[in-house]
C-alpha cells in the first residue's frame, strides 16, 4: 500500500499545517483586541488636538502657518505610506500599495515626481523593487507604535513641504471599518484643508500666547500632522490582525476541507486494496 502510505503523510502534514494556522489565529484574535482598543484611545487625541488648531487658526488669523498653504509651484510630490512589517493578512499590503501605485502612475503622466516615506517592511521592500525614490523609512515597529518612531522618518517629507519644495503630501494606511471589511486609503495630508480645521462657531476664542503666537501654532500643527499619522498607523495595525485573523481562519477551514477529502481517497484506496486482497484469496481457494 504504497499510495495509501503516501496519503497518510499528505493528510498528517496538512494536519499540522492547520495546527499552526489556527495558532495563528488565536493570536491575531487576541491582537486584533489590543489593536482595536489603541486605535479607539487615539481617536480622541486627534480630534481634541485638530478642535485647539482650528480655533487656535482662527483666534489668530493674521498668520498662517505653512501647512495651510498651498505650494502650487512645486513639481514633487510626497507619501507616506503604512504598510505591516509581517505578511499572511490577505490582501492587505497589495490593496493599498495598488492604491498608491495608480496614484503615482496619475501623477507620472501629469509630470509630477514623487518621493515616499515607507513605513512598514513590506512597503520598504515593494518602493525599492519599482524603483522609487524612497527618503526614508520605519521597519520593525512591533504590536505597539510608538510616536517617536514615526517622528522622524515623517519629518523628512513635513520639512520639505514647508520649505516649498512639495506641493501636496498624501498619507496611504488601510483604515480599519470592521473585522471583516478594511477600505484602503489615499488622503491629502498637506495641505492642510479648510474643511479638517472647523473651528467652534459657537465661541469667540481668545486666547494669551507664551513665547507668542507663531511659536505656539507652529508647534501644534506639527503636533496634529503627527497625531494623524500615529492615527493611521494605529489603523493599519487593526486592520493588519483582522485580516490575518480571516485569513488563518480561511486557510484552517481549508486545510479542514483537504483533510476530508484525502480520508476519503485513503479509505478508497485502502478499500480497493482490502477487495483485491480478497478476490485473489477467493481465486486461489477455488483454483485449489
Amino acid at each position: 500500500m504504497a499510495a495509501g502510505k503516501e496519503i497518510r503523510g499528505k493528510i498528517k502534514s496538512v494536519e499540522n499545517t492547520k495546527k499552526i494556522t489556527k495558532a495563528m489565529e488565536m493570536v491575531a484574535a487576541s491582537k486584533m483586541r489590543k489593536a482595536q482598543d489603541r486605535m479607539r484611545a487615539a481617536r480622541p487625541y486627534a480630534e481634541k488636538v485638530r478642535n485647539i488648531a482650528a480655533n487656535l487658526s482662527k483666534a489668530n488669523p493674521e498668520y498662517v502657518h505653512p501647512f495651510m498653504v498651498a505650494n502650487v509651484g512645486a513639481k514633487k510630490v510626497g507619501f507616506i505610506v503604512v504598510s505591516t512589517d509581517k505578511g499572511l493578512c490577505g490582501g492587505l499590503n497589495t490593496n493599498v500599495l495598488r492604491a498608491v501605485t495608480n496614484k503615482l502612475r496619475e501623477l507620472e503622466g501629469e509630470g509630477i515626481k514623487s518621493e515616499v516615506v515607507a513605513i512598514g517592511n513590506k512597503a520598504f521592500g515593494f518602493f525599492n523593487r519599482i524603483g522609487a525614490k524612497v527618503v526614508s523609512h520605519v521597519t520593525g515597529m512591533g504590536d505597539t507604535p510608538h510616536l517617536d518612531k514615526l517622528i522622524g522618518p515623517t519629518k523628512v517629507v513635513l520639512d520639505a513641504y514647508a520649505a516649498g519644495e512639495l506641493s501636496a503630501v498624501y498619507l496611504c494606511f488601510t483604515r480599519f471599518i470592521n473585522t471583516m471589511k478594511q477600505e484602503p486609503m489615499v488622503e491629502q495630508l498637506l495641505p492642510l484643508k479648510a474643511g479638517d480645521l472647523q473651528a467652534d462657531e459657537n465661541h469667540q476664542w481668545d486666547y494669551i500666547y507664551e513665547p507668542d503666537a507663531q511659536a505656539v501654532i507652529d508647534d501644534l500643527l506639527v503636533r496634529y500632522v503627527e497625531a494623524l499619522v500615529y492615527q493611521a498607523v494605529a489603523e493599519n495595525m487593526a486592520s493588519e490582525q483582522s485580516a490575518r485573523m480571516v485569513a488563518m481562519k480561511a486557510a484552517t477551514d481549508n486545510a479542514g476541507s483537504v483533510i476530508g477529502e484525502l480520508k476519503l481517497v485513503y479509505n478508497k484506496t485502502r478499500q480497493a486494496a482490502i477487495t483485491k486482497e480478497l478476490s485473489e484469496i477467493v481465486a486461489g481457494a477455488a483454483a485449489v
